[in-house]
């Protein structure tokens, strides 16, 4: 009986030195994560396998195992730039990005953990500086925003895409000028807008006066035309034709409808 506590001891140092082991060797990779597992024995990072899936993991105790986000995430950023004339101009731009999973050790091993600060923000902000020194304030203000974006996205991706980052997009939200050339180009746009509307209406009164010629032209050369094709005897039988077609009718009394070869009225009536 007196042995027991003896031999109870070791047991219970090596239970808890178990404990401490599983404890120490267990790693959970969370929703939307996925892990880099470090040897600390065996070359280091892991780079020839697939990074640690979400769940639950056994792994040596003195090994280590550095837990990354793989879901899209998405960066603001404001920045301040030059346009093509010097001035300057304040970018609002947000970036959606990822670390590629399959090369999530490489990512780990030549850029680390920070790479948000490393790579994505300073390449975003010379690539924004790049293109936005291409365009004027004016450019930038009214029509140029979907191409400075569009152009900002393809020079950011195309450095990104070999440090192990997949870059989704790139969107501009919003583009702040100087107040006093902000004033500027608002009132060169009305004027613009306004020296439009008066070409407008110009060129409709215009082919409106030249439709009121045309149709005045049209009925002017049909009168002509008519003109010279009524000879006396033409309209005499006209003539003829509407008088009988008034003696025909029950109102009618007397019509007298010209003179005769004798000189004489020649007269209708109804009896």
């Amino acid at each position: 009986m007196e042995k027991l506590p003896k031999i109870g001891l070791p047991i219970l140092v090596v239970i808890i030195f178990l404990i401490i082991v599983i404890a120490k060797s267990a790693v959970t990779v969370g929703s939307g994560e996925a892990g880099v597992l470090y040897k600390t024995f065996g070359g280091g990072v892991v780079t020839d396998e697939p990074p640690l899936g979400e769940g639950f993991h056994i792994v040596a105790p003195w090994n280590k195992v550095y837990i990354y986000e793989v879901r899209r995430q998405e960066i603001f950023e404001k920045m301040k730039v030059l346009s093509s004339n010097g001035l300057d101009i304040q970018l609002d731009a947000s970036a959606w990005y990822k670390p590629d999973y399959n090369d999530l050790g490489k990512l780990h091993q030549e850029i680390g953990e920070n790479y948000l600060n490393r790579i994505i923000l300073p390449t975003i902000r010379s690539a924004a500086r790049s293109v936005v020194g291409r365009y004027t304030p004016e450019q930038l203000y009214s029509s140029k925003r979907d191409a400075i974006q569009k152009e900002i996205f393809e020079e950011t991706k195309k450095i990104v895409d070999d440090q192990y980052i997949i870059l989704d997009e790139i969107l501009v939200r919003d583009v702040t000028l100087p107040p006093t050339i902000k004033e500027a180009i608002e009132r060169k746009l009305k004027q613009e807008q306004q020296s439009l509307e008066y070409e407008f209406r110009l060129v409709t009164a215009q082919k409106e006066a030249e439709r009121q010629r045309i149709e005045a032209q049209g009925k002017a050369d049909a009168n002509r035309i008519l003109s010279a094709s009524l000879t006396d005897k033409i309209l005499q039988d006209k003539g003829i034709e509407a008088t009988n077609k008034l003696a025909e009718s029950p109102n009618s009394k007397v019509v007298i409808i010209g003179s005769g070869e004798s000189g004489m009225p020649i007269i209708l009536g109804n009896q």
